[in-house]
């Protein structure tokens, strides 16, 4: 996820902290150390939120790359989407499961130390208690059914028991959407006598938005990507480097093309690696002669073939966060490239046709 800062490796998964997150630790620490303390405890608990993910899909096999924080929860991305509606449903329940959890321990811990007067406790401003309620919150807000929230995944997986995925996942997005409207407009003008406007409910309501619109367009793209070949929608005119090559005939063929990342190849003619437009001018600022393009192309690229569905390769391209994928024929050479731009092309031409409808 872009904007996030890596933090810390665990069991394989990278902890990422958005700025944002940062921010909000930076406003909370000009309240007191108290407060900055209790927003830690709290995304402790959200780490371990979404480690309830990681692990229930590491059942399915299926691996999680990295974990970020954001100021509303977190986000665990999974190299890939479950294939089962059933997969999807333990994956999603999982986290809050963990939540309930936490929720239930601390409650133990707390009617342990309170004896008779638990209700009283409950009403006080203890650390304890006040994490208590917020993971009680954050269990009844993951749990509404709607995108990007675990529930709306609860509620996509039942609804793909009957009804396509991509349909599952648009009825799904339309309701997050909707959450999303009636939480700005809470947060805007509040409810009188109920609540009072909340600037940090709007705040909660745009990342609801992007997420129930970033996920239908995910769900829109693979559903268009299992009918085509990946020779449909590759880039067939671009310009490679060789591995030899110095960073300003790089610069020079970034500048003359409006090509981001270049296929790199070898002696041979074999494709040796990517040089992706941000690995190349973070290259230029440390003002080296010396460095070739060899020197900071990505390597361990995967290839795909033009034969090749175009489902496998979108898979292929979310499981490695690539740039581009090159694209071999039969032969083993280099005849055109696939990037997220084609994918999102391919996916507005197919949308904007009619359908046909059998004879």
């Amino acid at each position: 996820m872009s904007w996030s800062i890596p933090v810390i490796r665990i069991a394989g998964i990278q902890l990422r902290i958005h700025i944002t997150f940062v921010l909000l630790i930076a406003w909370v620490a000009l309240g007191s150390a108290g407060a900055v303390i209790f927003v830690l405890l709290l995304f402790l608990c959200v780490v371990l939120h979404e480690f309830g993910h990681a692990l229930a899909a590491k059942g399915y096999g299926i691996n999680t790359p990295d974990i970020t924080l954001l100021p509303i929860g977190g986000v665990a991305r999974l190299e890939r989407i479950p294939e089962e509606p059933k997969q999807e449903l333990v994956i999603a329940a999982a986290g809050p499961a963990v939540t309930a959890i936490i929720a239930l321990c601390l409650f133990a811990v707390i009617a342990a130390r309170s004896g008779t007067q638990i209700t009283t406790s409950l009403r006080t401003n203890d650390l304890l208690v006040n994490i208590f309620k917020i993971n009680v919150y954050l269990l009844l807000f993951n749990l509404i059914p709607a995108f990007p929230m675990d529930g709306g995944r609860v509620l996509r997986a039942l609804l793909a028991t009957r009804m396509s995925y991509a349909r599952a996942t648009q009825v799904a997005a339309t309701v997050g959407q909707g959450f999303a409207f009636f939480f700005g407009i809470v947060g805007l003008f509040g409810i009188p006598g109920v609540f009072h406007a909340n600037p940090f409910l709007i705040f909660i309501a745009f990342f609801v938005y992007i997420g129930a619109s970033q996920e239908a367009a995910l769900a829109q793209m693979r559903d268009v990507s299992r009918r085509f070949p990946v020779s449909s929608a590759m880039v067939r005119e671009f310009r490679t480097l060789p591995a030899a090559a110095t960073l300003q005939e790089a610069v020079d063929a970034l500048l003359a093309t409006s090509q981001h990342d270049f296929p790199v190849l070898d002696e041979k003619g074999s494709v040796a690696g990517i040089l992706t437009r941000h690995d190349l001018i973070a290259a230029l600022r440390k003002d080296d002669p010396n460095i070739r393009v060899a020197d900071v192309m990505r390597r361990d690229i995967p290839t795909v073939t033009t034969g090749t569905r175009f489902e496998e390769a979108f898979r292929i391209m979310q499981e490695c966060n690539c740039p581009a994928v090159p694209v071999l024929d039969s032969m083993k050479r280099l005849v055109g490239l696939l990037t997220p731009e084609n994918v999102s092309e391919l996916m507005m031409v197919q949308s904007a046709l009619p359908r046909r409808r059998p004879a």
